[in-house]
């Protein structure tokens, strides 16, 4: 099966699932890569080739990614990997 570029249908559909399922990984990435210590909400509103937009305790952050991203199947690896990069 292909993977499916990163449109604004795409993202929408990541970051449902994202903050459906996965709410305490995206506080980390706030926590880790964006620099929030203290994260009492996050929501993860879009995810582009260059960066992730999140909305922590109402606020706008961004977090760029090391790479471009390829497509919706290198998101996930992506997203993954920073998550598993993360101290314990």
């Amino acid at each position: 099966m292909a993977a499916d570029p990163l449109t604004p249908a795409v993202s929408e559909r990541i970051c449902r699932h994202m903050n459906a399922d996965h709410s305490s990984a995206v506080a980390a990435y706030a926590r880790h890569y964006g620099g929030c210590p203290q994260v009492s909400t996050a929501r993860l509103a879009a995810v582009t080739t260059e960066w992730m937009d999140l909305e922590v305790d109402g606020q706008p952050l961004r977090i760029a990614f090391d790479h471009p991203l390829q497509d919706s199947e290198d998101a996930h690896r992506t997203l993954v990997a920073m998550l598993r990069a993360i101290p314990q």
